[in-house]
């Protein structure tokens, strides 16, 4: 049987990402809107591989395919891991990003060094045809910058410091950024996840 591979997400960014990756698996890949399964999910779980376990089971449960969902955020350990899963809605949803960075650059005021260390971390699940279900998770290391800078990404890109390239996330070229990125990591290691189930079905 031919399978679709439907993402669990109607950002178009992210959808452009997803191809690009996942293009050489000879399976289409729709975003949930283009297989009529666009659902709105309540993401209550408490961790990042539930909460994108949730958002792939309920379209899943719509179209039976093979469904990936990715829940990510910014995880900073001087403040205990905030804002992590409530990445989205730290402050509230309708917050701009200038001052939730603002704030977490203010509650770092007296951190230094490692002290800053921060990560954005994205997990991938896979909802297959059979039920079962396949976890990616990956991490893009860095430090939070004692200012925000560069224009690129969105979210919490300009105040991640990756020392290896020596500017923020948000300062980096598309090609750096899908070489080190926790979604790209994420959706590569589930990638060959994908091949050896599917390889497995045609054997």
């Amino acid at each position: 049987m031919k399978h679709r591979i439907i993402f669990a997400t109607g950002n178009a960014g992210k959808m452009r990402e997803i191809r690009m990756i996942l293009g050489d698996l000879e399976y289409p890949v729709l975003s949930m809107k283009e297989a009529g399964a666009a659902v709105d999910v309540e993401e209550n779980g408490t961790s990042f591989a539930e909460n994108a376990e949730l958002k792939a089971r309920a379209v899943w449960n719509r179209t039976g395919d093979i469904v990936l969902a990715d829940d990510s955020g910014l995880v900073v350990d001087y403040i205990g891991g905030e804002p992590g899963i409530y990445s989205a809605r730290y402050m509230g949803e309708d917050t701009s990003y200038e001052i939730k960075n603002r704030n977490i650059i203010e509650r770092l005021a007296r951190a230094s060094g490692q002290e800053r260390s921060a990560r954005f971390i994205c997990n991938i699940a896979a909802v297959l045809p059979d039920g079962r279900v396949l976890h990616t998770e990956a991490a893009m290391e860095g430090l939070i910058a004692r200012e925000p800078a560069g224009c690129g990404g969105f979210g919490y890109d300009p105040i991640l410091y990756i020392p290896e390239f020596g500017k923020t996330s948000a300062e980096l070229t598309m090609e750096e950024k899908n070489r080190i990125s926790h979604r790209g990591k994420a959706l590569e290691a589930m990638k060959e996840l994908l091949k050896s189930v599917l390889e497995e079905e045609c054997s």
